[in-house]
């Protein structure tokens, strides 16, 4: 879900008028030559951005690993395998849904106007039905876990939903997408244990994934502050200005920095996670060094570096770690 995708995906309910961006797409430029079926399926895989969904998958297995390393130190590559398999469900599912909703907002605005919905080389029928089957892959890998990962997962489902009308009602859609992205590792502990009991290392880990993409959604909604208030759109550049939520951006992530050492205290990592935190400690610094209220330009390469190197790096020395305590063996 999101650790690792635009997440600025909003959707706001606006009327069925033309775009009224100057650089808005022609209604011809719209109106693409229908594909054939394969072509249809890549342009909705581009839409959804299905490669980025590697970025969200680390923080969800470290907390699988993690109850597995507590639960009897045995690797169970089943559920990892499902894990997987619930987690792209999901992302796809709430990409699919983000851009359905948000499509006549991302038509009026020049930076989201080429997006696949608007442009027409997706339909919203053919979006409808890839993120329809998305979710029932979820919920079906939910329902191989086990029960009440069944019993539980429309819960999954919920902020997914509520997050795409958030800028509708709220400055701060940015709470909702971090909740909804803190459900990853939670969820991963209990495909793995079947309870809730002893998840505090899960809750901890789930904060600290919330935090740091919802303070990350503070500064990529910098972006789009001065276009959100013209058309109506919440959030809280938009509101408060773009200094203010790269001010609340850094607390949200120095709050991630320390739960994420929290939780490798609680667990008892050893010496390699402390290395991946601190190379995580310069992503961050990175990231918020070259974004600045006045200097917008390197928001994507904050994103696509800071941001991916941040979920890889500490999966890796965590998974280095717990391969030392491991059995590899199913």
């Amino acid at each position: 879900m999101a650790a690792a995708d635009n997440p600025r995906d909003l959707a706001l309910s606006v009327p069925d008028s033309p775009p009224s961006a100057p650089s808005a797409p022609t209604e011809s430029a719209r109106r693409p030559e229908p594909e054939p079926e394969r072509g249809r399926v890549r342009a909705f895989l581009e839409l959804v951005k299905i490669e980025h969904s590697v970025f969200a998958l680390p923080f969800a297995f470290l907390s699988a690993l993690t109850a597995m390393q507590v639960n009897g130190g045995h690797v169970r590559w089943w559920d990892l395998l499902l894990i997987t398999v619930a987690m792209v469900g999901a992302r796809t599912f709430a990409m699919a849904a983000n851009r359905i909703l948000d499509r006549r907002i991302d038509a009026r605005n020049p930076r989201t106007a080429n997006r696949e919905l608007v442009t027409g080389a997706v339909s919203v029928r053919t979006a409808w039905t890839g993120a329809a089957v998305a979710v029932v892959v979820f919920l079906a890998a939910a329902a191989l876990l086990n029960p009440l990962c069944l019993v539980l997962a429309p819960l999954a489902v919920v902020p997914l939903v509520v997050y795409p009308y958030a800028k509708r009602f709220t400055n701060w859609p940015h709470a909702i997408l971090g909740i909804a992205q803190a459900v990853g590792p939670v969820g991963a502990w209990l495909a793995v244990t079947g309870t809730l009991d002893g998840s505090w290392p899960a809750w901890l880990l789930g904060a600290a994934v919330g935090l740091w993409i919802g303070g990350f959604d503070l500064i990529y909604a910098c972006q789009d502050s001065e276009v959100d208030r013209e058309i109506g759109v919440h959030s809280v550049p938009a509101r408060y200005g773009r200094r203010f939520a790269l001010h609340a951006s850094t607390v949200a992530h120095v709050v991630t920095f320390a739960l994420f050492i929290w939780f490798g205290g609680l667990i008892g990592l050893g010496w390699l996670w402390w290395i991946g935190l601190a190379l995580t400690a310069v992503a961050f610094g990175y990231q918020h060094l070259v974004v600045t209220p006045t200097d917008l330009s390197k928001v994507n390469r904050a994103f696509f570096t800071a941001n991916g190197f941040v979920g890889i790096a500490l999966f890796v020395f965590a998974l280095l770690d717990l391969v030392i305590r491991l059995d590899l063996r199913a």
